[in-house]
């Protein structure tokens, strides 16, 4: 007999799930590395952050000077960034020195070229079939 008093033969303690307790470790625990570096990666201004970066180390003020925002809101994009793992911060005085740190993109990247054969199979049909029909095109004039 199930634990929450039904009895054997009905099916409704299939339906009762207060006695449960499921955990999905994909699901409940899916804020991995990657997540964080595609979540970080969705925002246009991260994203030109970290290009800035990639030419040289700068400062959460000077992150934040093509944006015309302030220190505030340049400094929680750097804290999105700096959990991903994408940029390292040090504190020198007063100042936070930021410079990027390529690790996670490179697994974003080796997991981004696991699909790449789905596009690149597609684009190579595209380039077939305008070939083909560009012959069949000139064929007729």
């Amino acid at each position: 007999m199930p634990e929450n008093g039904l009895r054997k033969k009905s099916t409704k303690w299939l339906n009762d799930v207060s006695d449960l307790f499921i955990f999905n470790h994909m699901v409940e625990l899916g804020t991995g590395g990657l997540d964080r570096v595609f979540q970080a990666l969705a925002d246009p201004t991260r994203r030109a952050m970290l290009r800035h970066l990639a030419e040289s180390e700068r400062s959460v003020g000077e992150l934040a000077e093509p944006f015309d925002m302030s220190f505030a809101a340049a400094a929680k994009h750097v804290k999105v960034l700096e959990r991903a793992g994408l940029l390292k911060r040090t504190i020198e005085g007063r100042t936070h020195r930021c410079r990027i740190e390529a690790g996670p993109l490179a697994e974003a990247d080796r997991w981004i070229a696991d699909y790449q054969r789905f596009w690149t199979g597609r684009l190579d049909a595209l380039e077939a079939a305008l070939s083909s029909h560009a012959r069949k095109k000139r064929s007729r004039k």
